[in-house]
């Protein structure tokens, strides 16, 4: 890499927004490079491949509703195979009494879910780009004001410049891992530094079984629980229940030695003997993803905070943009957001002027 290497607009993160943002940057005839720190595309998209070809299990975000026009609309124009979450059947009731069967599913809605995995969008998007936009293994150390404006990004392979730099990744993790030069508003490191992460501090678990054999005793795979391990529990087959799974969400605090057999006991107790053995129990701890979570993960509560006013604004002098789901006005924490606070981003970078430092901010104090 050369030090003088520039480059009209740096992404960081290939995740749902950074990609979404360098399509629209691309197709619009900019310079973008994509910068992941990882050795994949995704971000909390993750997917872990099953034995049927062409399917997944999703251990990351799984699902898209109706009215998310973006997602549908990506599916459909990448040939995406999509197909309806399982909800038939009734839900167990998991307390310190016992265990009850309830009516019906109480827990699910109708919801649509990628029959390759959801990590197959971004793995669409990247496909699309030029050869040499997306560099993975390319984590960003730092930003700063560039010599002759825009902004420099060092990574440990060497420094690049751009007119513009899009932060697709959770604001609360760039502070934390970015070092910024102490260049932003008072008021805007406070806004990041306590924005929590969406599924930050969420543990999900994926049982893969031969077969989904809930469903021959009239059960939709469904079930939320007072004591745990689990908390929340759903059917998370592919299309016609292969591959046949459940999964699970539980909070990262109670991931400690002898997790996994507590997990297996729970389903046991919930599904009956046969969830006790599955071919694969998949645990994807989110708060220990150190290109998701930051330190403080745990301690970031406020999601009022989530699609902010100061993130919708450029900072330094209309150079850097914000982009991740968690800054989204509309679907924050879906995919759906993702997308579209990667548009957004990539939407004020081509309305900015040649000279950015036109359109140099104000700050206000970090309230809705």
């Amino acid at each position: 890499m050369s030090h003088q290497e520039s480059h009209d607009v740096i992404v960081v993160g290939a995740g749902a927004s950074g990609l979404a943002a360098a399509t629209t940057l691309h197709a619009a005839g900019r310079d973008v490079v994509v910068l992941e720190a990882r050795d994949r595309t995704g971000g909390r998209l993750l997917s872990a491949p099953a034995e049927h070809p062409g399917r997944a299990l999703d251990l990351g975000a799984t699902w898209f509703w109706d009215g998310e026009e973006r997602v549908r609309a990506l599916a459909t124009h990448n040939g995406l195979a999509t197909f309806e979450q399982h909800l038939a059947g009734d839900t167990m009731l998991q307390e310190t009494t016992g265990i009850r069967r309830l009516t019906g599913n109480l827990i699910g809605v109708p919801s649509r879910r990628f029959a390759a995995g959801a990590q197959s969008i971004t793995a669409a998007l990247a496909a699309a780009l030029p050869t040499g936009t997306l560099w993975l293994d390319t984590p960003v150390t730092a930003t700063q004001p560039g010599g002759h404006g825009g902004l420099d990004v060092l990574t440990p392979a060497g420094r690049l410049h751009a007119d513009h730099v899009i932060l697709a990744v959770p604001p609360a993790l760039a502070l934390e891992r970015i070092d910024l030069a102490d260049t932003l508003p008072a008021d805007l490191v406070r806004l990041a530094r306590s924005t929590p992460v969406w599924m930050g501090t969420a543990v999900k678990v994926v049982a893969h079984y031969p077969a989904a054999f809930w469903r021959q005793d009239g059960l939709a795979g469904a079930a939320f629980s007072r004591t745990g391990p689990l908390q929340e529990i759903h059917d998370m087959s592919g299309p016609d229940g292969d591959p046949a799974a459940l999964f699970g969400f539980a909070h990262a605090r109670t991931v400690r030695p002898g997790f996994e057999q507590a997990v297996t006991a729970q389903l046991a107790r919930l599904f009956g003997p046969a969830a006790s053995s599955p071919v694969a129990l998949h645990v994807q701890n989110w708060s220990t993803e150190q290109w998701t979570a930051p330190s403080t993960v745990q301690h970031l509560t406020d999601h009022a905070l989530f699609g902010h006013r100061l993130y919708q604004q450029p900072a330094l002098d209309g150079r850097l943009h914000w982009a991740s789901t968690e800054t989204a006005t509309d679907h924050a924490g879906h995919i759906e957001g993702a997308l579209a606070a990667g548009e957004r981003a990539a939407r004020a970078v081509l309305a900015a002027p040649a000279d950015a430092s036109d359109t140099a901010l104000g700050t206000t104090a970090p309230t809705r």
